[in-house]
């Protein structure tokens, strides 16, 4: 195994690799996919601040080097620029959107302000044969993303493809190692990317794609020994999630006995859901403290609209019930939990905008006592599944459908009473139900039911009535990154609505939330 760098030892964070290909973060909202999708091609890849100093780039194993995209004009006032010297590194160089008008402007081409918007599917004619559009046809489907754009190509670079509202689509200079297109390769909506990334990386930087997450496994563990060191104690903050569930088996095998499982009951679960936890990991023989906070959770909560002010409420109260029941074992300085990457990335990191503050990360309280160990925090969500499978967790836990740590608090726009707790609970347990029983749970990411907070008016048994509404939402994905609304079949929604009206009297509809992940996240708060 490679020795860690300076850089990777100072920063705490990443693995130790031998070849990585960072994507520096300009803010664009697909910029975490970019990582992924390296990933993908069995390359290492992390996301990076925008401006790092470029001798910290020079101490990481870089094979090269991506600007992603970014919401702002390269004209704007706090407009993202990277460090002057990053332009003078010899590894080969890819901007994406933001990324390719950095480049054209640096280099001396001429790059327009945002008057001809460009926003959703485009096709796009390639106009010369260039190393990354060897395999693509004349004309190919992208998707576009973008206010200004390049009119002219900088000295010594090659116009490779454009768009009907885009001269410049794409570019290179084979003697400088510099590549960038307009349109966004990482998403699906651009069905030959991962083409085109897989090129650079291989054809282009000359990785070898050797990067696996059973190599990596061992390294989560060493990691884990070697913050907590081979006397202290942790506690782990175990959800009964797949997140949690993989970092205490992860931490389980670096610190044996010294690892004590903490479930916290905060009242916001599903049907059922605690007994299921505890059941599961009584199987796994994993020793678990129960903790019913039931009540101080809600009363946190009460009053409470803004979803922001939730998560961070919840996300204290977590950790001030950790403080108190880890002294059962003294005082124990380190708390394990399930954080992952995408949870990183949409709290804020670097220059990505906060999307919503995670309750383990951006809702933590500023006095925390514990020394976070997250040993997940570098991986996304079906890295985890792996991993967790490689440690030998049963399928049945480590495929359980995502569940936020606030729970149904986000499923119930506006106040959270123990009422609307109630009905969301009833409602999302009829929409498992229907769904599981259908079989169509194994093409989905996740299901469930959410209380809007709307009213209209009804008719049952001949009376009026004016009841709640119930939003049902289903969504297919990989990495929970983006998602697509499942077009569930009509019969299924109809007696998924059926039961809802008719076993729960306070509801009189139901609508179904047909929006992807972006505009829209996954969950509703």
């Amino acid at each position: 195994m490679p020795e860690a760098t300076d850089e990777q030892k100072k920063r705490g964070g990443g693995f130790i690799e031998s070849e990585m290909v960072a994507v520096l973060d300009f803010g664009g909202q697909y910029n975490q996919l970019i990582c992924r999708r390296i990933r993908e091609c069995g390359v290492y890849s992390e996301l990076l601040p925008a401006d790092l100093p470029v001798e910290k780039l020079r101490d990481l194993p870089l094979k090269g080097l991506i600007l992603s995209g970014g919401p702002k004009s390269i004209y704007a006032k706090d407009a993202l620029y990277p460090d002057p010297s990053l332009w003078e590194l010899e590894v080969p160089i890819l901007g994406i959107c933001y990324g390719l008008q950095l480049m054209a402007q640096h280099y001396g081409g001429k790059v327009a302000g945002g008057e001809h918007a460009e926003y959703g599917p485009a096709s796009l004619h390639i106009t010369h044969g260039g190393p990354l559009f060897s395999d693509w046809g004349a004309e190919e489907p992208v998707w576009m993303s973008h206010g200004d754009r390049v009119l002219v190509a900088p000295p010594g670079f090659v116009v490779d493809a454009q768009t009907q509202e885009t001269p410049i689509a794409a570019m290179h200079d084979t003697q400088r190692k510099r590549y960038a297109v307009q349109f966004h390769p990482e998403v699906s909506q651009t069905p030959k990317g991962m083409q085109l990334i897989r090129r650079f990386l291989m054809d282009i930087c000359h990785c070898q794609g050797e990067w696996r997450l059973e190599d990596v496994v061992q390294q989560l563990v060493d990691q884990v020994r070697i913050q907590v060191g081979e006397q202290e104690e942790a506690i782990c903050a175990l959800s009964g999630g797949v997140d949690s569930a993989v970092a205490a088996a992860v931490a389980g095998r670096a610190l044996g006995d010294r690892l004590h499982c903490i479930f916290v009951d905060h009242g916001l679960l599903r049907e059922g859901e605690a007994t299921q936890v505890l059941e599961s990991f009584a199987r796994l023989h994993i020793e678990v403290h129960y903790v019913d906070a039931r009540e101080s959770f809600l009363r946190q909560l009460e009053g409470v609209v803004d979803p922001e002010e939730k998560r961070k409420r919840i996300g204290a109260a977590f950790i001030r019930t950790f403080e108190v029941e880890a002294k059962r074992w003294g005082e124990v300085p380190f708390l394990v939990q399930g954080t992952l990457y995408p949870d990183v990335i949409e709290s804020g990191s670097g220059a990505s905008a906060t999307i919503k503050s995670h309750h383990n990360v951006g809702g933590l309280p500023e006095d925390l006592h514990f020394s976070l160990v997250e040993p997940l925090r570098w991986l996304f969500k079906d890295e985890v599944r792996q991993v967790g499978l490689l440690l030998g967790l049963p399928e049945t836990l480590v495929w359980r459908q995502p569940f936020p740590g606030p729970g149904l608090a986000i499923r119930i726009i506006g106040t959270v009473t123990p009422q609307r707790l109630q009905l969301v609970r009833q409602a999302d347990a009829i929409v498992r139900e229907e769904i599981e029983a259908s079989g169509y749970h194994r093409q989905l990411w996740q299901y469930f039911a959410v209380l809007p907070g709307i009213r209209s008016v009804g008719v049952k048994g001949d009376a009026r009535t004016y009841g709640e509404t119930i939003a049902v939402r289903a969504v297919r994905s990989q990495d929970g990154m983006t998602a697509e609304w499942a077009p569930l079949p009509p019969a299924l929604l109809a007696k998924i609505a059926q039961r809802l009206c008719n076993e729960l009297p306070e509801v009189s509809r139901v609508v179904y939330d047909i929006t992807t992940k972006p505009p829209a996240t996954v969950e509703w708060e």
